[in-house]
């Protein structure tokens, strides 16, 4: 018996150590797809015990409703006919607001699936999905497709050759005059045939050496496309902005969302630029890195301004190697939108070592209160409302857990902070409605724990690698070590008066809550949670009127618009990647719609 025990023992040894051999192997051959497979096997395993979708809805005591006031007429309330979404937050000023009445607090209960549209792709599917002249866009990080908006029937899909990359994103298309427009992980701007998804042009706006590439969705007006460069978690990676010319892909202007070095490239010619490196400090051995675009812009067409968020310096959680505010990281940068001159910008983040970064677009408001306003959540977890009036914070709200935030980082200890690296409000920023004169924001509860590396660590980081400054060797914890998942993690969707900044109700999900928030006129606010569920709010009270299921981790578009005689929700679902502890499943489009035949037997005598 024992000679079999051990004979057993050396066996199981000896199949381990194959095993290990063949992924070293693997992993020298095949880095990033065995890292990939390995991260995925992990969540796969991960979310076997995952459970159903649970919210609760908790009434703020200390608000007060303000008297009585007639509603400005908002660049949202006044498209009251609009039955699309042609940019990625719906209009230009980004409010997200639907003028569709036609599911509403009534009708939500007959809410079902009418379609979905399977990419077929393993992928870390965050796309915004944009609806426009009868087709429904989306992407994934290697295609572009449209589809019919009502039926899921595939008009056409593109294909680019992409290496595979660890770190992915694909936030979605624009549109503009018969065309559509996408950022790729090669960095390049890409432009193609509205009808045939035929290729017209590409343009390359990013460094893949020094990690750069392009993630977020353009806007486009006035003949001009509107995008950054992503990639600045790396070392020698920094954003910048451009306008290029939509008919041709040439460059119009470029801008500097951190100092420019000697040596960097110039692709086009440079919008006036107040920036230098006076408020960096860095020491040699230590480039100005960071201020990458993620996801997407805002525009003021009247005043020809773009307002661009800016992302987090580098090394994230080194702050002792560059001293100062590091502009413009971590701030919304306000560009003339025909010269890329500099205008304004408002720091939001002041001294960032949590890798906070101003990750999403924020919204133009005119308020039921008479101000037009600046909305922006960034990661810190606050919703922030700037009077454009005299560039005055008149709240600073806290929309999610916030602990433990002034602790500094070194490498003999391991501090916890939250929220976390991905906490906070991540690449879908606030919505508005007007109706009821409430900003509205997903946010993400979630914790992270970090060990900072030395200087001479920071300093040995080849160039164009990962430079965030975490000292832990686990590679699952790139990032930082998160929260378990349970009760480590879970998100929050807060209703906050516009004017105010007080919370009036808010909606607690024990799955974070990262995906596009899509208030109605119907009475309704819709939002989805990294479990999938998806969920009809009553947009006065937070209290959830419908929800379901309905796919893998929510965390791209959701949007509502009118298609063969109705109203209609599309959900991007199957955010699968090395970040997420989700459902391992193929990233798909679901289409929602009110079930008629419900109606006609609730009618029946």
């Amino acid at each position: 018996m024992r000679r079999s025990l051990i004979i057993a023992a050396v066996a199981v040894v000896a199949v381990f150590a194959v095993g290990a051999g063949v992924a070293r192997l693997l992993f020298r051959a095949y880095p990033v797809q065995t890292s990939l497979f390995a991260a995925l096997t992990r969540n796969y395993v991960r979310s076997w015990g995952a459970p159903p979708g649970a919210t609760r809805t908790e009434l703020n005591p200390a608000y007060k409703a303000p008297a009585a006031a007639p509603a400005l007429l908002t660049a949202a309330a006044s498209d009251a006919a609009g039955g699309d979404w042609p940019t990625y937050n719906r209009t230009l000023s980004s409010e997200r607001y639907a003028p569709l009445s036609e599911i509403n607090v009534r009708t939500v209960g007959r809410l079902k699936i009418s379609c979905t549209y399977d990419t077929k792709q393993y992928t870390s599917f965050e796309s915004g999905l944009i609806e426009v002249h009868g087709a429904l866009i989306g992407a994934t990080l290697t295609d572009i497709f449209s589809i019919d908006p009502a039926t899921c029937a595939e008009n056409w899909r593109t294909r680019e050759d992409v290496a595979p990359s660890i770190l992915t994103a694909a936030r979605g298309a624009a549109y503009f005059d018969g065309m559509l427009f996408r950022g790729s992980q090669d960095g390049r701007v890409l432009a193609y045939d509205f009808k045939t998804g035929k290729r017209i042009w590409g343009t390359t706006i990013a460094d893949g050496k020094k990690g750069e590439f392009v993630a977020a969705a353009p806007i486009a007006w006035n003949g001009l496309v509107f995008i950054g460069d992503a990639g600045g978690d790396s070392k020698g990676g920094k954003g910048r902005m451009y306008a290029l010319d939509a008919r041709t892909g040439k460059i119009v202007w470029e801008f500097f969302l951190v100092p420019k070095a000697e040596g960097d490239p110039s692709r086009g010619p440079q919008g006036a630029s107040p920036l230098d490196t006076s408020t960096w400090g860095n020491a040699p051995g230590f480039p100005v890195s960071g201020g990458a675009t993620w996801t997407s812009y805002t525009l003021d067409p009247d005043a020809r301004e773009l307002y661009v968020p800016v992302g987090n310096p580098s090394p994230a959680y080194a702050i002792s190697v560059r001293q100062g505010e590091d502009l413009y990281t971590d701030s919304v940068v306000v560009l003339d939108a025909m010269t890329g001159a500099y205008k304004r910008h408002f720091k939001l983040v002041a001294r960032d070592w949590h890798d906070w970064d101003v990750a999403s677009a924020p919204a133009l408001i005119h308020t039921r209160g008479g101000k037009i306003l600046l909305s922006a959540a960034p990661k810190d977890g606050h919703l922030y409302g700037i009077d454009l009036a005299d560039s005055t914070v008149v709240y600073r709200t806290p929309v999610t857990k916030i602990e433990n935030v002034a602790e500094s980082f070194a490498p003999d200890k391991a501090v916890r902070f939250c929220p976390g690296a991905s906490g906070g409000s991540e690449w879908n920023g606030p919505a508005y409605d007007p109706d009821v004169n409430l900003i509205i924001t997903g946010e993400m509860d979630w914790c992270t724990t970090v060990k900072r590396q030395t200087d001479e660590q920071l300093q040995d980081a080849p160039t164009g690698g990962i430079w965030f400054g975490n000292a832990m060797r686990n590679p699952f914890h790139l990032f930082g070590r998160q929260d378990e998942i349970g009760d480590g993690w879970g998100g929050w969707v807060y209703a906050v008066d516009a004017d105010t900044g007080v919370w009036k109700w808010r909606l607690r999900s024990n799955y974070p809550v990262v995906s596009g928030v899509t208030p109605t006129a119907g009475g309704l606010v819709f939002v989805g949670d990294l479990g999938g569920n998806f969920y009809a709010l009553d947009a006065a009270t937070g209290e959830r009127l419908w929800g379901q299921k309905i796919g893998g981790a929510i965390g791209g578009g959701v949007i509502a618009y009118r298609a063969d005689g109705g109203e209609k929700l599309a959900v991007a679902t199957g955010l699968t990647g090395v970040a997420w502890p989700t459902e391992v499943v193929t990233g798909k489009i679901v289409v929602l719609s009110l079930d008629n035949s419900a109606a006609e037997a609730i009618k029946e005598p």
